[in-house]
Parts: structure tokens; sequence; C-alpha cells
């Protein structure tokens, strides 16, 4: 099941913000959440706490249901390469992570929701499934009869993208258009994860 409460909470949580709105109030309340989060010490974790939480900040990050993560999981084990980066490059190739990460959404849930409400094409035809995978070569737009929305035309001049493009995307803000260039790789990709606890947590 996908968390659907307060998206801050989580980062609060985590220990580290894990979305960009998240920055600001992390900065203000660094402890966890809760009416007597600011008196309670977090107590010396277990390999088995910090193996938890490494795999539910890379959920939480990405927003996906522990039975995706699982999926996910089960393909990247599968791969030739390590298991804890091919997690994180299958994870960054849903449609929706590229969504955001191309600049086209404020935020992985809006992202996600843009995608299942059927704003977002590849290679000109409407996907609404946020976990479709993204293959080198296919580029995404915005529909054209969705570009018109408020939105959208924030994204047009560029108001959600990062300082610096990925270098595994092709991006045209104005034409609200990217492409995919190469299958995204860890050291490229920005997430505060430790994925060798994740697999350690799989492993298990």
């Amino acid at each position: 099941m996908r968390y659907t409460g307060p998206k801050v909470r989580l980062s609060r949580r985590a220990g580290v913000p894990l979305t960009r709105k998240a920055v600001r109030y992390f900065e203000e309340r660094p402890y966890p959440p809760g009416e007597h989060g600011r008196q309670t010490r977090r107590r010396q974790a277990s390999n088995y706490s910090l193996q938890l939480m490494e795999k539910q900040k890379l959920r939480w990050y990405y927003d996906v249901s522990e039975r995706q993560m699982r999926r996910y999981w089960d393909l990247a084990h599968r791969g030739t390469g390590r298991s804890g980066a091919e997690l994180v490059a299958i994870l960054e190739s849903r449609l929706a992570s590229l969504v955001l990460r191309a600049g086209l959404a404020p935020s992985i849930y809006a992202a996600r929701q843009y995608v299942a409400h059927g704003h977002i094409t590849v290679d000109g035809r409407k996907v609404d499934i946020p976990s479709y995978l993204v293959k080198p070569g296919q580029v995404i737009s915005v529909r054209p009869r969705s570009r018109a929305m408020q939105p959208f035309v924030a994204a047009a001049e560029g108001i959600h993208a990062d300082e610096r493009i990925a270098p595994y995307l092709s991006v045209d803000h104005a034409d609200l258009t990217f492409t995919l260039l190469d299958r995204p790789r860890r050291e490229q990709i920005a997430v505060p994860v430790d994925e060798q606890l994740v697999v350690e947590y799989y492993s298990r």
C-alpha cells in the first residue's frame, strides 16, 4: 500500500528531505514527527532497522508500494549488474520518475497524477500508467490539449527544473518534451539512499 498521508512527515521519519518542498520544513523541524518528536532521542539502530529504513526511504522517494518494490527487486536481482544499482536504475526509469526529473512536475506525487490523468504521451501515444518503464530513445511529451493548464505553463517556464538536467535526459521545457537518451546509471541519480542496505534487506 502506498502512503497517502502528509508528505513532509515521511521526510522527518526518514531523517532526510525526500522532496523539494520538504527541504524548508525539514530545516525548521529536523526531528521525528509526533507530539514528543522534539524530545525523542533516536536510539542506536539495529542492522535490520537501518536496512528497513533505507528500503522505506527508497519507496517513499519514488512513491511506490511494497508490492511494486518487491517486483522491482526481483527484476534487479535477475539483472547482470549490481543489484542495488539496478534497482535504483529501474525506479528512475519509471515514467512518473522521469516526468519529475525532467522538470515537468514539482513532485513525484504531481508527476504520478499527471500521468494517471492522461496528460503525458510516450512516442505520441497517451500512457496513463505511472510505473511504465521508459526505454532509451523514447520521447515523452505533454499532450497538446493539456498544455494550457497552469501546471504545464509553469513547467514550460522551467520553474520545476533542477539546476542541472540529468545527463540521461534531453529536455525542451518550452516544448514540454524530453527524450531518454540512455539508461540511467546509479552514479548519475541523486537519491539520498544507501542501496547496499536495501540489498541486504531483501537478501535476508
